[in-house]
């Protein structure tokens, strides 16, 4: 799924990392938990999360992440968005929950990007 596509399922607008639009993208790990990302994510995933702290940006960055989506309309914290730059990490937000987020790119086709053990 292209970046843009995600954007439009999600009417997510960009808070950082805009020239990363022509990433493509399909896996989806959604978690508030950063110990259940780094445990279980798939390299490339979208980060679906309500935590806007830089702690998100640095697991996104270890696991090799293609970019983070704060969903129930929360934006980073200066200090997260400026570590994401640095980081070339793109960073979206979105109004809808996490629940309907992930539901919304799942009908779009996105798979989940969790992997067992």
């Amino acid at each position: 799924m292209s970046f843009q596509d995600i954007l439009d399922i999600l009417q997510a607008g960009v808070v950082c990392g805009s020239r990363n639009l022509t990433l493509d993208m399909s896996m989806v790990i959604c978690s508030d938990l950063m110990s259940d990302v780094l445990a279980f994510s798939k390299r490339g995933s979208l980060l679906l999360t309500g935590l806007t702290n830089p702690q998100s940006v640095r697991t996104a960055e270890m696991s090799e992440l293609a970019a983070v989506c704060y969903v129930r309309g929360k934006l980073p914290q200066a200090e997260t968005i400026q570590l994401a730059r640095s980081s070339n990490i793109p960073l979206l937000g979105t109004g809808f929950s996490m629940y309907e987020a992930a539901g919304r790119l799942f009908q779009g086709g996105l798979a989940s990007g969790y992997r067992s053990g």
